[in-house]
């Protein structure tokens, strides 16, 4: 049986339920209405229930997401998604400024982001308890390099078996070259958004981008959303929000690095191309992800300033009464008083991992701000502090290597264990990429970065 996942309106509408939650939507009618009709809860790790729902959960499942929808919040005012709104909230939004970045800083990003990714595919969706039980099983703990199953437990295997579809390619007996993987593939489609429609893209054009060289196979939560929307003829900023409970989700974090590094000494430009491309997909605190993501490593493409400058300046393109804000904050100020790492993940979690899924952008965006800060923007330690964090260990470890990778300034200050086995050659469905060295992906970046 085929079940597509983060599609099926049965599964979507317990998701969407607990994001009236931390909305502020009074949502405890329409739940009770889902439940007496036998509806189920969202599945907790998956994309999709392992059964299909009748013909009448499904359709009263539509009607509740619709319903859910129109319900007012109380959080609209601190945390619009408007960018004029956004602007008028951040007092100190940065100034227009531009800078110079080089190719090998270029290089080196991309090669960190691939690394970061790669550490964390094989333990993606597995609990915190699982990832520090297989990594000290083979003596990796703190980690210090890719995972592996040599040498680990059978018994521990059953209780937290590997990722199903990254481990025979992520595993360090089995890497051979970079993978496909989301959180590489969004960068290429945001070059060819670039190359196609420079800096004054619209939203309207990524999501034409997205039709033309983006299978849909490949998206998940809220680009998959998103996706469908389009197909059914909704047009942006509708597409974020029809249908979507993922739309505060990771989603947009992952697509940021190009709009960062194509803007080097510029981050409220960086923070804005952001935000074009998010609100295809994503409103408030899933926004706000990308754009302070962006405006990070803008900061960073320099060369110039410390990881905790680049934050510092992240946080000035976001709301400062939004959640997320306030997340960050408090994910810096604990990695910078605590000198144990796992303390500072098991605060983080019992603060927002527990109330938030675990692909949702708060508690993501703070583990990342937090490993950045108690690594001090080394490389090793900062993806590895990202992926020994959980939640969503690819795209924690991507974007936290992108960032500290390109404050190294250069692939030869990576060191090799981390990129060798990429061998300068990644894996993708994106256009004609498929194959592409990362010397030729930062060439091109660098091109796009140089344009007036």
């Amino acid at each position: 049986m085929l079940r597509l996942t983060w599609v099926q309106p049965e599964d979507l509408i317990g998701h969407e339920l607990h994001q009236a939650a931390l909305d502020g939507r009074e949502a405890s009618v329409i739940a009770a209405r889902w439940r007496a009709a036998g509806g189920a809860e969202a599945p907790v790790r998956a994309g999709a229930s392992t059964g299909r729902a009748s013909r009448y959960l499904r359709q009263l499942a539509e009607d509740l997401l619709d319903e859910l929808a129109d319900l007012p919040g109380t959080l609209t005012e601190a945390e619009p998604t408007d960018l004029t709104r956004i602007k008028d909230s951040c007092p100190d939004w940065p100034r227009p400024a531009r800078a110079a970045t080089s190719r090998l800083r270029l290089e080196a990003a991309w090669l960190g982001r691939a690394a970061g990714c790669l550490l964390g595919k094989p333990v993606e969706k597995l609990p915190l308890t699982g990832i520090r039980q297989l990594a000290r099983s083979t003596g990796n703990w703190p980690l210090n390099t890719y995972f592996t199953a040599r040498g680990v437990p059978e018994e521990l295997l059953s209780q937290h078996p590997w990722n199903r579809r990254s481990a025979p390619t992520s595993l360090v007996e089995n890497i051979d070259g970079m993978p496909e993987d989301d959180d590489l593939n969004y960068p290429l489609l945001n070059l060819l958004l670039l190359q196609r429609h420079g800096r004054r893209f619209t939203t309207a054009d990524v999501a034409r981008l997205w039709l033309d060289e983006l299978p849909a196979g490949r998206t998940f939560t809220a680009e998959r959303v998103a996706y469908r929307n389009l197909l059914t003829g909704i047009e942006p900023p509708h597409t974020a929000r029809h249908r979507n409970p993922f739309r505060e989700w990771i989603g947009a974090l992952i697509r940021a690095d190009v709009h960062g590094w194509t803007n080097p000494g510029d981050p409220g430009a960086a923070a804005e191309q952001a935000h074009a491309d998010a609100t295809l997909t994503h409103t408030g605190n899933g926004v706000y992800a990308a754009m302070f993501t962006a405006a990070v490593i803008a900061e960073a493409a320099t060369g110039t300033h410390d990881i905790h400058s680049c934050l510092s300046t992240g946080l000035t393109v976001i709301p400062p009464r939004s959640r997320l804000s306030e997340a960050i904050r408090h994910a810096i100020r604990l990695a910078t008083q605590q000198p144990d790492f796992d303390t500072v993940v098991d605060e983080l979690h019992a603060t927002y991992a527990d109330t938030h899924h675990w692909v949702h952008a708060i508690p993501n965006t703070a583990l990342i701000a937090a490993a950045l800060t108690h690594a001090d923007g080394d490389f090793t330690g900062s993806i590895s502090r990202a992926v020994s964090g959980g939640l969503d260990t690819d795209s924690n470890g991507a974007t936290a290597g992108g960032i500290a990778a390109l404050l190294t300034g250069s692939p030869a200050a990576l060191p090799e264990r981390w990129t060798s086995p990429l061998k300068n050659r990644l894996s993708t469905s994106v256009g004609d990429f498929n194959g592409v060295g990362f010397d030729t992906l930062a060439h091109l970046t660098h091109r796009e970065a140089s344009r007036p």
